[in-house]
């Protein structure tokens, strides 16, 4: 039996801008070792040749088929933020950002918008993975996150949100089981829409408090400066590292892994 390869064409969005570039279509080839599942949509013909069967084969009864295991279930991440050119690159949008960085590194393509958010869909290992960022502004996040979950019946212990948290020092993470929304008004919409449920996986992402008496509004919504920027690029490699861990072999390992990674110190 032969698995044909598939082709795929992958739209890669600029959110910066209006329009959606195309890139050249590649070919993965039938030897790629994947579970394949029902999302990502991807298609798989069966061949039907085989060779002719002799006088002998044709007295032998075919085996009978092996029960198939239902289809599993995608991985759902989401970064919450807010739409919009005025509100990239700031600290509210820490887990827009972070989105961006897992699908950079995993190949994902965000390119399609649906259930109130940009969405893209593919694989991390052999695990599928939807990646969401809601459009729905902060404090609405739960209206796209619920409506996710509730049209691929996704397990609640499959969905990882990723935000940002005052009460993290900057640039710190942490990943915790489950949890209340502790203030963060994009959690506490998200909790509302999984009917009250605190259980699910979340990986928050320090921003600090603000300084002397700034207001902690003006605060968020302002935007990392150069250094800062800097590192964050070291958070966010520690972030898509726990992801994977996550996917691949577990919370436990991947709670170690990001709960003690000491990502200040580390930079000096």
């Amino acid at each position: 039996m032969k698995l044909s390869s598939s082709i795929f064409t992958f739209r890669f969005l600029n959110f910066n801008s209006l329009f959606i570039k195309s890139h050249p279509s590649f070919k993965i080839s039938a030897a790629t070792k994947r579970t394949m599942t029902q999302f990502p949509n991807f298609s798989t013909k069966i061949s039907n040749s085989s060779p002719a069967n002799t006088a002998e084969d044709s007295q032998v009864s075919p085996p009978e088929p092996r029960p198939q295991s239902p289809p599993r279930k995608p991985w759902l991440i989401v970064g919450l933020g807010n739409p919009g050119k005025k509100f990239n690159g700031t600290r509210h949008n820490v887990g827009f950002m972070m989105v961006d960085a897992i699908a950079e590194a995993e190949g994902i393509s965000i390119n399609t918008v649906n259930f109130k958010a940009q969405i893209g869909k593919g694989f991390i290992g052999n695990v599928p993975v939807m990646l969401a960022k809601p459009q729905t502004f902060m404090n609405s996040s739960g209206e796209s996150v619920g409506a996710i979950i509730s049209y691929y019946k996704i397990p609640l212990k499959q969905v990882l949100v990723i935000f940002d948290d005052l009460d993290l020092p900057f640039a710190k993470l942490r990943l915790l089981p489950k949890g209340g929304h502790g203030g963060h008004n994009g959690m506490r919409s998200i909790i509302d829409s999984f009917k009250g449920s605190h259980d699910f996986p979340r990986l928050r992402i320090g921003i600090g408090r603000p300084q002397g008496r700034m207001d902690t509004i003006n605060f968020v919504l302002r935007a990392f400066n150069k250094q800062e920027r800097e590192e964050l690029e070291f958070t966010f490699h520690n972030g898509i590292e726990a992801v994977r861990i996550l996917l691949l072999e577990g919370f436990d390992k991947s709670a170690t892994y990001v709960n003690s990674t000491k990502a200040m110190e580390q930079l000096g």
